[in-house]
């Protein structure tokens, strides 16, 4: 949820109106990009950075107040979604309290001139260190203001990699005595041991990678294997996406990256892989949305081009017991179908066929693959067959661009 592109008036009041659409849509966790105070100082644009903090336990007031969003917590907790809150630990702003107060949190130079984090281009930030246990402990302090007191059930965690491990180890300890909670981290190492003890989830950057590379490569599919079924910690599980508020941001729309003939085919992988599907804000509206990061740049909502697919997949996926997150569903097998360009796969009795290219393919299924109920059946035009219809895929059978299957069936 980007509470500032999310409605023209980018507050906590306009976005609640949203509250029973997403429902309906089968949305069951919100998760907020950062609604903190926002640093004026070296501040990017006009708006500046949700991601460069003047106060970890003050909302941004262009958004409302700390009351105004408990409320809507409140209100989505009665709807019965979990919320999500991200969370920024790797720096704050330049007129963050601490700057003055406490400048031995951060790291310095030779000199003592606080630093940013190196390598990057965030002047907008000041990077913290972590070798300061007085500062760790303030983090988890204020991490426990939005658990014990606003109510939040977790924390998407940004530039996880960047915060020292045994510090999120520490964290979760102490914030799973307050009550349970669900944490994901942005963890670009594309590695997995932030999954062993601190966090439940991290991205799946290489799957992302993958289904870029089947855009562009009609015989990639077979790639995508080792990605939709990743070997992780038990009990954890990835984070699928095709979008993302950076993605959308800094590598244009998903008609751009991947045009639009395949978007049923694309949520449809991203919905039956192991793991939890991610949907940005404004993903169920068009593919033509790239949003600024530091002005004024709202959705605009009003067509919901995809919300029926979506809201079909979010049944799918919920309502199947094979298809839930890891280790909660049935595990991936994929299913020899005789092209490099088509993925196979089944997870229980849930069979998966997509056809990632842009060209026609010819298929054959295994005996192993019996008859079936379609539960979405769709091409690069959209949504084609109900889960009224009935398909038989042990014939040999040809997939026309973007052309996928989700059915219910028997496998041996």
């Amino acid at each position: 949820m980007n509470v500032r592109q999310y409605t023209k008036e980018g507050t906590f009041a306009a976005f609640e109106k949203h509250l029973d659409r997403l429902k309906d849509m089968g949305v069951n966790t919100l998760w907020f990009m950062p609604i903190y105070s926002i640093s004026q100082v070296n501040k990017k644009g006009t708006l500046g950075s949700y991601y460069s903090i003047q106060d970890y336990k003050t909302v941004n007031s262009e958004f409302g107040t700390n009351e105004e969003f408990k409320a809507l917590i409140d209100e989505a907790h009665d709807m019965g979604f979990h919320v999500v809150l991200d969370w920024v630990a790797n720096h704050t702003g330049f007129d963050h309290t601490w700057i003055t107060e406490h400048p031995e949190y951060y790291l310095q130079d030779d000199e003592g001139q606080i630093l940013s984090p190196q390598g990057t281009d965030w002047y907008d930030v000041a990077q913290l260190d972590y070798k300061n246990k007085d500062m760790r402990a303030a983090m988890i302090d204020a991490m426990t203001y939005w658990i014990k007191d606003m109510g939040v059930d977790g924390f998407r965690c940004d530039y996880a990699q960047g915060v020292p491990s045994d510090f999120w180890e520490e964290a979760r300890e102490a914030l799973d005595k307050v009550k349970p909670i669900y944490m994901v981290a942005e963890d670009g190492t594309n590695t997995v041991s932030l999954l062993n003890k601190a966090f439940d989830s991290d991205y799946n950057f290489p799957l992302y990678d993958g289904i870029k590379m089947t855009s562009v490569v009609d015989s990639a599919a077979d790639d995508l294997e080792g990605l939709i079924n990743p070997d992780v910690p038990y009990g954890s599980y990835k984070m699928n996406f095709i979008d993302n508020h950076d993605k959308n941001t800094y590598d244009g729309t998903l008609e751009k990256r991947f045009g639009n003939d395949k978007m049923g085919a694309l949520w449809s992988l991203i919905f039956t892989a192991e793991g939890v599907p991610l949907v940005y804000s404004g993903n169920e509206e068009d593919t033509d949305i790239s949003l600024k990061f530091f002005e004024k740049d709202d959705i605009g909502f009003g067509d919901y081009k995809y919300q029926g697919l979506l809201t079909e997949l979010c049944e799918i996926k919920t309502t199947n017991e094979a298809l839930f997150n890891g280790n909660f569903g049935e595990p991936m097998k994929i299913i020899d179908d005789g092209s490099k360009s088509v993925i196979t796969y089944k997870r229980g009795n849930i069979l998966v066929s997509i056809n990632m290219t842009s060209k026609e393919q010819s298929v054959k299924y295994p005996d192993s693959v019996k008859k079936g109920k379609i539960l979405i059946h769709g091409d690069k035009d959209g949504v084609a067959d109900d889960e009224d219809k009935k398909v038989n895929l042990k014939s040999e059978k040809k997939l026309s661009s973007g052309e996928y299957y989700i059915i219910k069936n028997n496998v041996e």
